[in-house]
């Protein structure tokens, strides 16, 4: 199959659609995780069907000092994935094609969620994507989007703007596509000196952390709720040679449903110990949050949750995040 460069949405309207059209929008600089995204775009559109992939670097999406002179432009790289991985059309407009009366005087705003987080971390960056998303969800026309779950709150924001304004397409989640030692994808990756690299590592040691206390916290929950009450349970879990494990299933069996404060403490001691490296991290942020609006999470939250870090290593900017459920009190 050869994949079709289109440049403008004429060219991409001329075309005759048959099956389900699929949409996985990108600015380039396009590696596994993007291909991930393509390949599952193929599987939902099917063989009759056809997967588009946009090259667009918006500029609405960065804020002064930011890298928008300097983020990579690989549009022949770019093509060259996107079809080993089953896109039928790279549709590559230019500035002027997605914004032909310069910059747009109406724009979608992104509201209380997007200032949170990354929104306050970079002013206006949501607006601007949330702007160029409903843009190139017009221009081409699909019936399914796929977005990586590694932008955990552009995809909210995504999904509540399809809501709250009835735009008539599906939007698909991917889950986060990593390196063998955990590093996220991600087109800047590419900056990072090998230093730099092993440095950033902290992003997803810390998240696995993070994890691993919650899966700890949830394990000896359940194990406590096996037995009864009190002290017929610490005799139970002692007669096992856990008495150290009894004393704390109990303690925790009374607790709320989860431990939010646990689950930040294990992350932040990754992140403090990375601060130390050379080079540092510099922590922008570290959360826990309610998916549906990005505000933290407190004790006794059931349900699912983001925990979700932004850092700087060197000039790098870089963003990681893992989904957990937070499970009901029995």
């Amino acid at each position: 199959m050869t994949t079709a460069l289109l440049r403008t949405a004429d060219e991409l309207h001329a075309r005759t659609r048959g099956g389900r059209r699929a949409v996985v929008m990108t600015m380039g600089a396009l590696h596994e995780g993007h291909a991930t995204l393509v390949r599952t775009a193929r599987d939902l559109a099917g063989p009759d069907g056809e997967v588009v992939v946009t090259v667009f670097v918006n500029p609405l999406q960065f804020g002064q000092g930011e890298d928008l002179d300097r983020y990579p432009r690989t549009l022949d790289a770019d093509l060259k994935i996107a079809e080993q991985a089953g896109a039928d059309i790279v549709f590559a407009p230019s500035v002027d094609q997605v914004y032909p009366g310069g910059e747009p005087q109406v724009r979608v705003t992104a509201g209380p969620m997007g200032e949170r987080l990354e929104g306050s971390a970079r002013p206006g960056h949501f607006d601007g994507m949330l702007t160029v998303v409903a843009k190139l969800l017009h221009l081409t026309r699909p019936d399914t989007a796929l977005f990586g779950q590694k932008d955990a709150q552009q995809l909210a924001l995504i999904r509540r703007m399809v809501r709250d304004l009835n735009f008539g397409v599906q939007i698909v989640a991917v889950p986060t596509v990593r390196e063998e030692d955990g590093l996220a994808l991600s087109s800047r990756n590419r900056y990072l000196s090998a230093e730099e690299r092993r440095t950033a590592l902290a992003l997803s040691q810390a998240l696995f952390a993070g994890r691993d206390r919650h899966a700890a916290q949830e394990a000896l929950r359940a194990r406590a709720r096996e037995v009864p009450a009190t002290q017929a349970r610490a005799e139970a879990l002692s007669a096992l040679g856990e008495s150290r494990a009894a004393a704390d299933a109990h303690a925790v069996a009374k607790a709320a449903p989860g431990d939010p404060a646990g689950v930040r403490a294990a992350a932040r001691t990754v992140l403090d110990e990375a601060a130390r490296l050379v080079p540092p991290l510099e922590l922008d942020y570290l959360a826990l949050v309610d998916p549906s609006d990005f505000t933290e999470i407190e004790d006794g939250f059931t349900g699912e949750a983001v925990l979700a870090v932004a850092a700087r290593v060197g000039t790098t900017r870089l963003i990681d995040n893992l989904p957990l459920t937070f499970g009901a009190a029995s």
